[in-house]
Order: C-alpha cells, then sequence, then structure tokens
C-alpha cells in the first residue's frame, strides 16, 4: 500500500512540473519577417522589415490583388528600439527565425556596420544562416519594396538568386553573419560584401504590375563586391575585380568565361573545378605570398572559324591564354586592395600568421599601411580543358562561303 502511494505521489510530482509551454506563441499571433534593411539616418537607425502576407502566398486561398509581402519602417536611437517601434503599426509581434535576406544601406555601412551586427547575433530570435548584401546607390527600404518576378516574395527571390549566382557566376558570393564577424574580428583580413541595387525605375518597381509584364519595369541585380576598412565601407571592386578576389579566396565553384581566337571569335569555357592555394612566407624579415591556383573546364561554346579543337597546340594555346586572363583579373583585384584602399581583404595576413607566427606579432602592428601594400605576391594559375562537349571542331569551318 506505501508503495502505491509513493508511486502515486512520484506521478503527481511529476506531471505537476509538465507546464507545458509557458511563453508560446500562436503563429497567427506572429509577423514572420523575411526580409530586413537598416540604413543610418542622422544619428538614427532606419530599421526596414518585410514581412509575408501568410493570405496572399496561400495555395488555397489564392490572394485577393494585395501584395504578397508588406513593409513595415521605423526609426529610432537604436536598432532593438526601431524594431519594437514597429508594435505601433504592426498587428503582429515580429518574428525573424525566419530571415532570409538582411539588407546594409550604404549610407550606414560607410559611418561603419558593428553596432547593427551586435543585435543580429545576441537576439536568440535570428538565426546565422541568413545572407547579408550592402545596397548601392540606394537606401535598404528601397532595395525592399520592389516587388520580384518568379518567388513573390522578394526576400526569397534575393537568397535564391544570391546563392544560384555564387554557384555559377563567379563575381558574386554569400556572406553569413558568422563568416561577416569573423572578418571584422581577425587581425588579417577585412569584410567584403556582395553588392545590389536598383536596375529601372524605382516607383514603377513597388507596384504590382512590375511583375505582371514579360520584362519587369525593375529588377534587382548583384552588382560588385564592396571593400570594408573594418566595418567601414571604403569602396567597390568592378565585375572583373570581384571575378579575381573569388579566384584568389578559392570560392569560384563554377563560371564562364572566353578568350579571343587569332583569326576572330572567342572559344568560351565553362569552369567546372577550381582549387586554390595560399601560402605566406616570410624571408629576411619580408613578408610574401605565393598563390596556386588549378583549373578545370569543358568548352562551351566555339565562335571561330577554322580553328581545330583536335589539335593538341590548340589546346595549348586556349589554356595558356585562360592562364593569362585569370591571372591578370586576380592582379587587378590585388592592385586595386593594395594600391586605392590598403585593405587585405584576401586574408594574406592570416597566411602570414601560419606560416611564421613569431614574425606576425611584429608585422601586424602597421600590416595594412605598410606591409600588405607593397607585399608581393607571385601567381601561378594551370588552366586544363577537359572536354569539348558533343562535337569535336565547330561546324563553323563548313559553313559555306
Amino acid at each position: 500500500m506505501k508503495r502505491k502511494a509513493a508511486c502515486l505521489l512520484l506521478i503527481f510530482t511529476m506531471t505537476s512540473l509538465l507546464t507545458g509551454c509557458w511563453n508560446r506563441t500562436e503563429l497567427n499571433e506572429l509577423a514572420i519577417a523575411v526580409g530586413m534593411g537598416i540604413d543610418k539616418q542622422g544619428d538614427q537607425f532606419q530599421v526596414s522589415v518585410q514581412v509575408v502576407d501568410p493570405g496572399q502566398v496561400s495555395a488555397k486561398s489564392g490572394g485577393d490583388g494585395r501584395a504578397p509581402t508588406t513593409l513595415y519602417t521605423a526609426k529610432a536611437e537604436t536598432i532593438f528600439e526601431a524594431v519594437r517601434k514597429m508594435t505601433k503599426i504592426s498587428p503582429r509581434k515580429i518574428y525573424f527565425s525566419h530571415l532570409r535576406i538582411c539588407v546594409i544601406g550604404e549610407s550606414m555601412a560607410t559611418d561603419g556596420m558593428a553596432k547593427a551586427l551586435d543585435l543580429l547575433s545576441r537576439d536568440h530570435h535570428f538565426r546565422t544562416d541568413f545572407y547579408l548584401v550592402l545596397s548601392k546607390d540606394a537606401s535598404a527600404e528601397d532595395i525592399l519594396k520592389i516587388l520580384t518576378p518568379l518567388d513573390p516574395i522578394p526576400a526569397n527571390d534575393l537568397f535564391s538568386s544570391l546563392d544560384i549566382s555564387e554557384k555559377n557566376w563567379s563575381p558574386s558570393m554569400t556572406v553569413t553573419l558568422d563568416e561577416l564577424i569573423a572578418a571584422l574580428t581577425s587581425e588579417g583580413t577585412e569584410p567584403v560584401m556582395t553588392g545590389l541595387r536598383i536596375i529601372g525605375n524605382k516607383e514603377a518597381g513597388e507596384r504590382k504590375d512590375n511583375v505582371e509584364k514579360i520584362a519587369p519595369h525593375t529588377r534587382l541585380e548583384y552588382s560588385g563586391l564592396a571593400v570594408f576598412k573594418k566595418d567601414k565601407l571604403i569602396g567597390w571592386l568592378n565585375e572583373d575585380e570581384s571575378k579575381g578576389y573569388n579566384f584568389i579566396t578559392g570560392k569560384v565553384k563554377s563560371s564562364v568565361g572566353f578568350v579571343a581566337c587569332p583569326q576572330g571569335g572567342k572559344v568560351i569555357s565553362e569552369i567546372i573545378r577550381t582549387q586554390t592555394t595560399v601560402e605566406g612566407r616570410v624571408y629576411r624579415g619580408e613578408p610574401q605570398i605565393n598563390i596556386k591556383m588549378r583549373v578545370e573546364a569543358n568548352v562551351g561554346e566555339v565562335e571561330c572559324p577554322h580553328l581545330d579543337l583536335t589539335n593538341v597546340s590548340t589546346i595549348y594555346d586556349i589554356e595558356k591564354k585562360e592562364e593569362e586572363k585569370i591571372e591578370e583579373a586576380m592582379k587587378s583585384a590585388i592592385r586595386k586592395a593594395q594600391k586605392s584602399y590598403k585593405a587585405d581583404i584576401f586574408g594574406f595576413g592570416e597566411a602570414i600568421h601560419r606560416a611564421d607566427p613569431k614574425a606576425w606579432n611584429t608585422l601586424k602592428k602597421n600590416w595594412s599601411s605598410e606591409h600588405f601594400a607593397d607585399l608581393p605576391v607571385n601567381i601561378k594559375v594551370d588552366f586544363k580543358l577537359r572536354r569539348l562537349g558533343t562535337i569535336g571542331s565547330s561546324f563553323l569551318n563548313d559553313v559555306k562561303e
């Protein structure tokens, strides 16, 4: 009898501890944020949040003509205050766990973006798998107002577009919160972010008819890489320089390039695989960097008449020209970083640190201003063509005159 009473008491005690989800929030009480933008206006932060309208994206309801998302904007002395201030205009609490893209305004990046990142890394509602990009020639708020084709939720469209672009077109790159903070806190590298700009009429892009046409009035386009010194924007890399940066840092998964033919036309190759090794060395107190890159590619298109791809010397000539072109793209990115910005965006300082920690303790004091600006960088590119496609030489050789 005592044993049964003890068991009942234990069960009662355990069930009393199972109080359920005491801090639960129902889905219909939340506004799910998928995009976020942070601008600086004077001494205040302007925060814009793109929120999904569930009724418009539901497959069953089909919507009633409203936009699939809505944008809430608030301004305050701090970012956290601005987010909470949105409750004045939003009927639901903003929920950030499904954030896909965060757009840092160019105005805030010029002034310093570190303050914005503290909230994103500290608040447990923010996961770290969203991408950060930098608005170019527009505010973050304006970027988030543009409606996009294919995906009715603009933030999802931007996330997918950047993800696909990084994998298939080398001037673009994704940056997560952890990666950005790591670059900001490292002594041997400076941050880089992909730029995002508006193509076309900004006002027209905010209307729903922008996505009701085959050719939209306005589009969002990823354009170039932003260069930072610590947490402040100092300039931009153009497309070729951005491609060179990604070659150096080993971020190129696939891309397309071309070289000119001796008798006119181009040979276009598809890069299918790259491997980059960056080695640091300190010789007689002077640092230097050696970069070795291996590139594998397939022939994707041939515009050249009288080009015999079955000839070994022809393949060799194409490979050498590709090596020279990739090497020049890498050198152009290094020149811009060394001479124009004096910002080690490649992580060369980290390579020197790995190679010679003792020498790095002396070099790091004036790394960007002195040593990096005159750092010798030796580049060796090995480009190999693997496949010629489903045909050998082009049918252009047989086209009648």
